[in-house]
């Protein structure tokens, strides 16, 4: 098939082109005259008679006729393109020299409009996409570009502004209602990789689970009304052009604790009632964002029509290379699935430089609660997680009958994890009976003791039936903080695991290197050993083999029964994201300030914000229902402690069973704050810094931030006492404070 171009033409081409058309028809006229005269010769229609049917040649007149009607046709049309032409010439002069003759305007109000005329000057043929939006080269069409398109210059007082504008009334919001049927998120997921169908199963095998939990949270909510959101999820690690390196290691032992965080996350956004679209690849991002043609230097050619997207950093970086300047306006619908977290140290871009933070995934500018973690483990991140599968008590009873005290599975699917675990498997393998899951095509792995039972790769089904039967899953170090020795546990499994001194981190340890954080891991999963413990989770010096075999003999005798934190539940997942969603708004900027003297400090209000509590340790809010912001967490939930030096506002917090919430930071970065807790100030600066507002003890400096963005719960140094805000949260479930639903 021939593919036919389509070109716009400007007038004097389009009025040519007519003319040609209508000298083809012409000669083609002329052509069939000779043809009907040599129709009337014998000889020439003794030699036709052979090879056609004497009445081929019958229609000619006819098809004569018509060419010669189109002929005339096309011929009166250019001449009526000419009259127009001609009628319109004075008025396209006047236009035409607007177009040339536009001067760059000179208005405060839009300081960098000069020096955008400029480079578009030089660069303007460097990205397809200004032609796209009209640019031609001439100063008008750059100013129209960059009044209309971008916003850097004026508009132009001839232009017609209505055109420019867009919509302003935004349609109508519908409400969302829960849903209970999940066959059509199954349709959204789609199909053609590893990674999608393994996503799929999950999202059906919960399907029961997601149903409770919506009736749950229904009840809870009591009708409230909740707007139905439209919601772009883009699964940037799944898409080509970022290697895809996922989906063919989904049936070869590869990690899927990220395909099963999203299916849940796609499982919980849907049953909430939201309206979704999800891509796996560039190609369809572009099209649901409407990037227009080129190399992704222009914004978008419509307004972002998703109230939230959530994507990874993968995903991040590929809207960032195709949104132009609309990334920009827009990046605060964003929400990153970031399974280790980001630090605001690492977030902000200038302060990474300046002060060695900068990583090939950090220095976004986000605010630090977009980006959403698998565990909570970095409370200036919003905490997203996962699920762990409820049992029904038929399954728990099953469990405690059929459970065998001296079989333990290793926690581990490739072959390199058990390299070097001769000692502990030998000690190990004197008391129980070891199985392993370890994936192999032919050969079972070197690494792989002969006295180990190992079933190669299973399904999930068939692993989670090990799990039943086993009393004990053992990790080796390796791979942190995966959702597997959740899932062990929840099927009556005691989880052991090694402590690691020192910590692991970026600093020590190759796995963290690179990654936008500073935390230090204490152990293989900080979350179990911290939030779950024994009997459950038992963490211990692996180096010393009289600690690792008393640790699994005190196991054998011990008798647990199967556990999910709520917040691992499906009913604790839908509350969390249904409140982010309700209540998260990073583009409607800070909360209310408070009010604010010339040299930028906030001023002490009257009364004052907080109370000193009883016994003079820490402050409270102090309740004043005409003063009181509307921020969420509601600030009634606040307590601002002081941390020793050295210490971070995460463990400051955790100390007195609370738990540190950045958002409240901008309240106690005032002098008055360590006045009120009987600190005092020789000076008070205002600097950029994570670690701020801090007080320099020995010399009786008080420091305040200088940078909303660089408000950290992260952070320690010996020289500081930080200011920290805590707050307290719902039984089981750390990210939301007991008022926070």
């Amino acid at each position: 098939m021939h593919k036919i171009s389509v070109k716009v033409m400007g007038a004097l081409e389009s009025r040519g082109v007519l003319r040609k058309m209508s000298d083809m028809l012409e000669m083609m006229v002329k052509r069939m005259d000779v043809l009907a005269r040599l129709e009337n010769s014998t000889d020439f229609r003794k030699g036709e008679e052979a090879r056609f049917p004497p009445d081929r040649f019958q229609p000619a007149a006819g098809l004569m006729e018509r060419i010669q009607a189109i002929a005339q046709n096309v011929s009166d049309i250019a001449v009526k393109v000419d009259q127009i032409l001609r009628n319109s010439l004075m008025n396209g002069k006047v236009i035409e020299g607007r177009r040339d003759q536009c001067e760059v305007p000179r208005d405060p109000k839009y300081p960098d409009c000069s020096g955008k005329v400029e480079w578009m000057r030089a660069r303007w043929t460097s990205d397809p996409c200004y032609a796209f939006f009209g640019v031609d080269g001439t100063e008008c069409s750059f100013l129209i570009y960059l009044s209309e398109v971008e916003w850097f210059c004026p508009p132009l007082p001839w232009r017609n502004q209505t055109a420019a504008m867009p919509s302003s009334k935004p349609p109508p919001r519908v409400q969302a209602a829960f849903r209970s049927n999940l066959s059509y998120l199954l349709e959204l997921i789609g199909s053609g990789k590893e990674s999608l169908i393994f996503m799929k199963k999950r999202v059906r095998h919960l399907a029961s689970q997601w149903l409770l939990a919506t009736q749950s949270l229904a009840q809870k909510l009591k009708g409230r009304r909740r707007d139905q959101k439209q919601i772009l999820i883009h699964i940037g690690f799944l898409t080509e052009e970022s290697g895809d390196v996922f989906s063919p290691r989904v049936l070869k032992g590869g990690p899927l604790g990220e395909m099963v965080q999203w299916a849940d996350i796609l499982a919980a956004l849907f049953v909430l009632g939201h309206s979704l679209k999800v891509t796996v690849s560039l190609k369809e991002l572009q099209s649901n964002l409407g990037v227009p043609p080129g190399r992704g230097n222009c914004p978008l050619t419509v307004p972002l029509p998703f109230d939230l997207i959530y994507t990874d950093y993968h995903g991040l970086q590929q809207m960032k290379q195709h949104m132009g300047l609309s990334f920009k306006k827009y990046r605060c619908r964003v929400r990153v699935i970031d399974t280790f977290g980001t630090e605001p140290a690492y977030n902000l871009e200038e302060y990474a430089t300046l002060h060695g933070y900068r990583t090939n995934w950090g220095y976004w500018n986000l605010n630090p609660k977009q980006f959403m973690t698998m565990f909570p483990h970095t409370p200036d991140n919003s905490f997203m997680g996962f699920v762990s599968e409820e049992l029904n008590e038929t399954e728990r009873q099953f469990i405690k009958s059929n459970k065998a005290s001296n079989m333990a599975v290793v926690y581990g699917k490739e072959a390199s994890i058990w390299k070097g675990k001769e000692k502990f498997l030998a000690i190990l393998n004197k008391y129980m009976e070891i199985h392993g899951t370890v994936y192999y095509e032919t050969q079972r792995p070197p690494e792989v003791p002969a006295f180990v039972k190992n079933h190669g790769l299973l399904p999930q089904h068939e692993f989670q039936q090990l799990l039943r039967k086993a009393k004990l899953f053992i990790g080796f170090g390796f791979p942190y903080e995966g959702p597997a020795p959740l899932e062990a546990i929840a099927n009556g499994c005691v989880f052991l695991q090694s402590r690691f001194n020192p910590p692991h981190s970026s600093l020590n340890h190759e796995f963290f290197r690179g990654k936008p954080t500073s935390r230090e891991v204490s152990s293989q999963h900080p979350y179990v050993e911290d939030f779950i413990g024994k009997p459950h989770v038992w963490t211990v010096d692996y180096n010393n083999s009289e600690e690792f075999e008393a640790a699994i003999k005190t196991i054998m005798r011990t008798k647990v029964d199967p556990y999910v934190p709520y917040e691992y539940t499906c009913e604790g997942m839908l509350e969390r994201i249904h409140a982010y969603i309700q209540h998260q708004d990073f583009c409607a900027g800070a909360s209310p300030p408070l009010p604010v003297k010339p040299n930028g400090h906030a001023m002490p209000s009257s009364p004052s914000l907080f109370t000193l509590s009883p016994n003079a340790t820490h402050l409270v809010w102090s309740y004043n229902a005409s003063s009181t912001p509307h921020v969420w967490p509601p600030v009634s939930s606040m307590q601002v402690w002081v941390s020793e030096a050295g210490q971070a506002c995460t463990e400051t917090c955790q100390e007195h069973r609370l738990v540190c919430e950045p958002t409240f930071f901008e309240f106690l970065n005032k002098k008055d704050v360590f006045l009120q807790l009987r600190i005092a100030c020789d000076s008070a600066e205002s600097e950029m810094s994570h670690l701020y507002p801090a007080l320099a003890e020995n010399v009786q400096e008080c420091y305040l931030q200088k940078e909303p963005l660089l408000y950290s719960c992260a952070g320690y140094s010996t020289k500081y006492r930080r200011l920290c805000p805590c707050r307290d949260y719902r039984k089981g479930q750390v990210a939301l404070c007991r008022d926070c639903l």
